[in-house]
């Protein structure tokens, strides 16, 4: 039996305590499906799953793809897959990453304004940058209504900052109020259903497959911008979408702008981590050369090493200063 609303929530930073402290609050007979996107390193073995399991009266399990969604479970994604939903079935695909991540809440609610319109509820609870904010508003955008936990009341709000920086979002509460409110919000009658622009149904496909398998008939959307993409060195088009502004290659790599900026100064910070290790290299041969002219009296060549061993500290500095600027951390916000 299909549920009657779906529930798609995004997490990141934090989210593991977040999530279990709101599944040991929700009762048992919850009448919503529930599907989560949680921010898991590709690498790493999750138990997410067992410890929603365990944590409250609903099962909760990562499933496979095509299985069925039916109320009262919960479906967490996988590490390196987007979790993403059609009328009555998981989908559980390697679609390209969305803010350098799989899964992504906003894949997943993506795919629950398409799938399920009026019938979706969208929840941000804590987390680092904007993911979920897109989503968000493509929920609100089909009918469906939007919940973000209390940036006060959240380990990491940034997530939920950044939603609530857009006018779309319907309630806001502390995490402790969230499972009450979603038993509230699935047994009122939804709205109508209102129909997405183009674009969002275009980016669900390709988040849906492999970009080797994709139809050749999909093209990705927006127009080309004049920026790279920062994994795959593509060109990006720019996405105008519900007052969103957004990011997305041919390869198929979506952004945000915030997650574009984070991905940027990501490979700032490994580019002038490298030529920091090159100018330390550079000034330990200085450093010897120095000295071995020092040792054969030639003053004309110890100078010359010397003032390259003292060009070659202060690009360390430099680089140094340069990288703890990177490392600071953006104003929630900022798009």
């Amino acid at each position: 039996m299909e549920p009657s609303k779906i529930i798609v929530i995004g997490s990141s930073a934090g989210g593991v305590d977040a999530l279990q402290r709101l599944c040991a609050r929700l009762p048992r007979d919850f009448a919503g499906a529930i599907c989560v996107a949680q921010h898991i390193a590709p690498s790493a073995r999750s138990v997410l799953a067992e410890l929603l399991n365990r944590a409250g009266p609903l099962p909760a399990s990562s499933p496979r793809d095509g299985d069925p969604i039916e109320p009262g479970r919960i479906y967490v994604g996988s590490p390196d897959h987007h979790i993403l939903v059609r009328p009555g079935r998981i989908l559980m695909r390697r679609g390209p990453h969305e803010n350098r991540t799989r899964p992504a809440a906003n894949a997943l609610f993506r795919s629950a304004a398409l799938a399920y319109g009026a019938r979706a509820v969208g929840v941000v609870l804590t987390g680092l940058l904007d993911d979920g904010t897109e989503g968000l508003i493509a929920i609100k955008a089909a009918g469906g209504i939007s919940v973000v936990q209390d940036p006060e009341d959240a380990e990491w709000p940034s997530m939920p900052r950044n939603a609530l920086s857009r006018d779309h979002v319907d309630y806001s509460v502390p995490l402790t109020e969230i499972p009450g409110l979603l038993s509230v919000l699935v047994g009122q009658p939804a709205g109508p259903d209102l129909p997405l622009p183009p674009e969002y149904t275009i980016e669900d496909k390709i988040a849906a497959q492999d970009f080797a398998v994709m139809d050749q008939d999909v093209t990705t959307p927006g127009s080309p911008s004049h920026i790279s993409c920062p994994d795959c060195g593509g060109v990006l088009n720019q996405i105008d979408v519900q007052d969103e502004i957004r990011f997305r290659c041919q390869i198929g790599h979506a952004f945000t702008p915030l997650g574009l900026a984070a991905a940027q100064s990501e490979e700032l910070e490994r580019a002038l981590s490298i030529a920091v290790r090159t100018h330390r290299d550079r000034l330990k041969l200085f450093d010897q050369m120095r000295e071995s002219a020092r040792a054969r009296k030639l003053s004309h060549a110890e100078a010359r090493w010397t003032n390259a061993a003292e060009e070659a500290g202060h690009m360390i500095r430099v680089l140094d200063d340069a990288i703890s600027t990177l490392n600071k951390p953006m104003a929630d916000g900022e798009a």
